[in-house]
C-alpha cells in the first residue's frame, strides 16, 4: 500500500471501530478536498516538519504528506493506532506516531526547531495547548508557524479587536507578539459527527512583540482586567499592585473597560510591571 492507493478514510475508521468519542473532542474531517486546503494554509510543505495532535483516523495527516510534509503526530486514543500505523508503513518513512496526551509532551524535542504545527485540536485541549504555545519567555519560538483547527466562537477570540464582543484575554495573548488570521471557516456538515458549532482554520505566524513584556506578567495582567470585564480597570486591577499605574502610564483611562484598552497597551503596561 501507498500514499496513492490509501483506502477511504470511511472504511477505515469503520474497519478500525473509530467511532468519535465525545469524551475526547473528536469530530473527524473526512473531505479530502478541504483536508488539502487546510493542508496548505501553512504554505509550501516539501521536506518541512510538521507536528499534528490528534490526527485520530489520519485525514490531515493523510493531505500533509500528499503536500510533502515530514509528519510527527501525537494521538491519545489508541483505538486509532493501528489505523495510523498503516498511514505510516504507506508513508515510507515520512509519519512518526507517538501516543500519549499533547498537553503532557515537549514538541520541540520530538518535532524540532522550525517545525509547523498543524492540527485539527480536539475541542476540549485546543485552547490550552494555544495558550502553551504562545507562552515562553524565549522568542522567536521553536514553531515556525501554527495552523488550527477550533470552534469559530474560539477563532473569532483569537483574531478579534479591541472594542468587539469577542475581543479579551485569548485575543491580547494572541495578538502581542504574533499576526492571527481566520483562513477557513467549516460548517458541521463537514465533520463525522456534525458538531453543534462551526468551526474555522487559524493561522498564526510569530512577529515582533509590541513591548517587552514577560509573558507571566502579561498573563496575570489580562486575567485580572477581563476577569471582571464589564467593571471599570481601577476596579478589576485592585488586585494585581502597580496594574493600574502601569495602565495610566500607557493613556488608559482608570474608567477605561478591558474591553476597550488595545492590545499594545496591555503589552506596554505588562511591561511595566515589576521594573
Amino acid at each position: 500500500m501507498s500514499l496513492e492507493n490509501l483506502p477511504p478514510l470511511r472504511d477505515v475508521i469503520a474497519r478500525h471501530g473509530l467511532a468519535a468519542k465525545k469524551s475526547l473532542g473528536q469530530n473527524f474531517l473526512l473531505d479530502g478536498n478541504l483536508l488539502d486546503r487546510i493542508a496548505r494554509v501553512p504554505g509550501p510543505l516539501a521536506g518541512e516538519t510538521v507536528y499534528e495532535v490528534g490526527p485520530g483516523p489520519g485525514g490531515l495527516t493523510r493531505a500533509l504528506l500528499r503536500a510533502g510534509a515530514n509528519v510527527v503526530a501525537v494521538e491519545r486514543d489508541s483505538r486509532a493506532l493501528p489505523a495510523l500505523a498503516e498511514l505510516a508503513e504507506a508513508a515510507d518513512g515520512k509519519l512518526s506516531v507517538i501516543e500519549g496526551d499533547a498537553l503532557e509532551m515537549d514538541p520541540e524535542a520530538m518535532a524540532g526547531r522550525g517545525a509547523h504545527i498543524v492540527a485539527n485540536l480536539p475541542y476540549n485541549i485546543g485552547t490550552a495547548l494555544l495558550i502553551g504555545w504562545l507562552g515562553g519567555d524565549a522568542w522567536p519560538p521553536w514553531w515556525a508557524s501554527l495552523t488550527l483547527m477550533f470552534q469559530k466562537e474560539v477563532a473569532e477570540r483569537i483574531v478579534a479587536a479591541p472594542g468587539s464582543d469577542a475581543y479579551g484575554r485569548l485575543s491580547v495573548l494572541a495578538q502581542w507578539r504574533s499576526t492571527p488570521k481566520i483562513a477557513l471557516s467549516l460548517p458541521p456538515r463537514a465533520f463525522v459527527p456534525p458538531p453543534k458549532v462551526s468551526s474555522a482554520v487559524v493561522h498564526i505566524r510569530p512577529a515582533s512583540p509590541l513591548a517587552p513584556a514577560t509573558p507571566a506578567n502579561l498573563s496575570a495582567l489580562t486575567a485580572a482586567a477581563f476577569g471582571q470585564r464589564r467593571k471599570m480597570l481601577r476596579s478589576s486591577l485592585k488586585g494585581l499592585p502597580g496594574a493600574l499605574e502601569a495602565m495610566m502610564a500607557e493613556g488608559i483611562s482608570p474608567e477605561a473597560r478591558a474591553e476597550t484598552v488595545p492590545v499594545a497597551a496591555f503589552a506596554g503596561a505588562a511591561a511595566r510591571l515589576g521594573t
